[in-house]
């Protein structure tokens, strides 16, 4: 009798541990997110085109194993479009495709993006206790928890940041320059990173011939290197929007990502030779 208890309890065991080897082979995807040895994080800041307002096509859901992203639950998963939820109508944005360059361009690293982007928003929602009603959020707190929540994978690499349709206005615009150099000196305090490069791009043309203010954003936004260490500006004069002459499209969106990735890559080679 004491033998048959001890043969039940001996096929027992083997069933668990057979079972157990079974599951650690078997874990899902995002779990290997957390094996890799170097991880470049790259935070996603703005409003609505850096969120992505383009229509989702295959290439967008293609992952690439060495590209992921931080969900709206705070857990890696793979990147794929879209990657935002500020609102349902997130889509096709720049970070994906800026994500897959940066990884082709280092094969030794593993690239980690975290969306934060708030369409709609204005500059002045991108201080500490900043509110945007219409994504019932705080970006700028948002962003700084997504981040630090992130760093625990790795190091902080730089910042991509897209926004100034919302303070294309008057008596907005001729403040901008200020408040986008006090955001990028705040960001970078938080974060203990002084010298953390941060990409801006401009407005584009399309945008600037409905709203003529829009101009002094640009204007601000490419004095920017020359006012602020470690940040680039990049064009998007020439990219086209989606058919509402605010958004760009998914070719426009994606075309945006690979200057973004020229643009960081150049700024981080700069870097190194210092």
């Amino acid at each position: 009798m004491k033998q048959q208890i001890y043969m039940r309890y001996f096929v027992l065991m083997v069933v668990v541990l057979i079972n157990g080897c079974s599951k650690s082979h078997n874990l899902p995807k995002q779990a290997s997110v957390t094996q890799d040895s170097v991880f470049h994080i790259y935070l996603l800041m703005g409003q609505s085109n850096m969120a992505g307002r383009g229509i989702v096509e295959p290439e967008d859901q293609q992952t690439h194993s060495r590209v992921w992203m931080l969900d709206k639950n705070n857990t890696w998963q793979p990147a794929r479009e879209p990657m935002h939820f500020d609102k349902p109508i997130a889509g096709v944005g720049p970070g994906f495709r800026f994500g897959k360059q940066m990884a082709e361009a280092n094969q030794t690293v593993t690239i980690c993006l975290v969306p934060s982007a708030a369409g709609g928003s204005s500059i002045d929602a991108w201080k500490t206790g900043g509110y945007h009603d219409q994504t019932n959020s705080y970006p700028y707190d948002e962003a700084m928890k997504r981040a630090k929540i992130a760093s625990h994978k790795g190091e902080i690499k730089g910042v991509l940041w897209h926004q100034g349709e919302s303070d294309s206005r008057p008596g907005q615009a001729a403040t901008y320059s200020q408040k986008l150099q006090e955001l990028i000196q705040n960001i970078r305090k938080e974060l203990a990173s002084p010298e953390l490069p941060f990409i801006v791009a401009t407005l584009p043309d399309f945008y600037v011939r409905k709203f003529p203010e829009a101009s002094l954003i640009n204007q601000a936004l490419q004095d920017l290197p020359n006012q602020v260490p470690n940040t680039a500006c990049i064009s998007t004069s020439d990219l086209s929007h989606k058919g509402d002459t605010t958004h760009f499209d998914s070719p426009s969106a994606r075309k945006l990502g690979e200057r973004y990735a020229r643009a960081m890559q150049a700024l981080q080679k700069k870097s190194r030779t210092k």
